[in-house]
């Protein structure tokens, strides 16, 4: 378990729902990635993430789906595409990430807590 931290150091963290609307490969990664555009609604926008979950993702099945994102880290320069978001997701012990997602649609930009 990691270090516990405060309500108020999480109460920092911009956690929302966003869906999908582009994927395309990340050719400069050196691990297999995609790059994923998120509509995260009119307050946030659109923004994008390389991502690690090609283990599980491609453009036929992440297109159209809702996700879980961080929205408020700084932009991070990942394999020549410029981060934005970090989209959520369980690890398992091989590495293989699979997508953390609401059990139902809601709007784009609603805030998880």
């Amino acid at each position: 378990m990691k270090e516990q931290i405060t309500y108020e150091i999480y109460d920092k963290v911009d956690i929302r729902v966003g869906t999908v609307i582009s994927v395309k490969k990340n050719e400069k990664a050196r691990k297999p990635s995609l790059v994923v555009e998120v509509d995260f609604g009119n307050e946030i926008g659109v923004k994008q993430s390389s991502a690690q979950i090609t283990h599980y993702y491609n453009e036929e099945n992440l297109v159209g789906k809702q996700v879980i994102g961080v929205c408020n880290f700084p932009e991070k320069n990942i394999a020549g595409v410029v981060s934005q978001v970090l989209i959520l997701g369980s690890i398992d012990k091989e590495g293989k990430v699979v997508l953390v997602h609401p059990s139902q649609k809601v709007d784009n930009g609603l805030p998880v807590a």
